[in-house]
């Protein structure tokens, strides 16, 4: 009895995982997406580097918190985008590229989106029109980063200041 309990708890353990798995975009798709879709979501980019501890550290620990992929699929059309990628990608139909630096370079995108403050992680919030709500930088923890993404979702940032809207959850 004790075996048939443990494996139907696997089984439904694996589900739920599997269901709460936020489903990555590129550029384009979720540029068609939001072209295309009845009722388009807005758009979140999480711009991260290969050599980025704290943006791995965002991937396990907040991106993967059932809580956050949960509401970030249902509201979000969730991009992921290398600062250092190498592809040529379109936005405002204005194609942006790779511009090589030292050993390293960056994406003239991802400097666009991060108006020239190239720290990461950062993520960006855009509305149903492509444009940009706000870039939040830095590692941001489970709940700060929902309700970040509760006052770009849920469009409380149209009505309330970020003031007002942190203050009134606080008490």
């Amino acid at each position: 009895m004790k075996q048939y309990i443990f494996i139907l708890f696997t089984f439904l353990f694996t589900i739920t995982t599997q269901a709460q798995e936020i489903e990555w975009l590129t550029w384009s798709e979720a540029i068609e997406k939001v072209n295309t879709d009845k009722n388009p979501k807005k758009l979140f980019v999480d711009v991260y580097t290969d050599w980025c501890g704290w943006c791995k550290k965002m991937d396990k620990d907040t991106f993967n918190n059932p809580k956050v992929a949960k509401y970030m699929q249902e509201n979000f059309y969730m991009i992921k985008m290398d600062a250092e990628g190498k592809e040529a990608i379109v936005y405002k139909n204005k194609t942006f590229k790779y511009i090589p630096q030292g050993n390293r370079g960056y994406h003239e995108l991802a400097a666009a989106l991060l108006k020239g403050k190239l720290s990461f992680p950062t993520v960006i919030f855009l509305n149903e029109n492509e444009e940009i709500l706000s870039p939040v930088p830095g590692y941001q923890k489970p709940d700060g980063f929902l309700m970040i993404a509760k006052y770009f979702g849920d469009d409380i940032y149209k009505d309330k200041s970020w003031k007002e809207y942190d203050d009134s959850n606080k008490s």
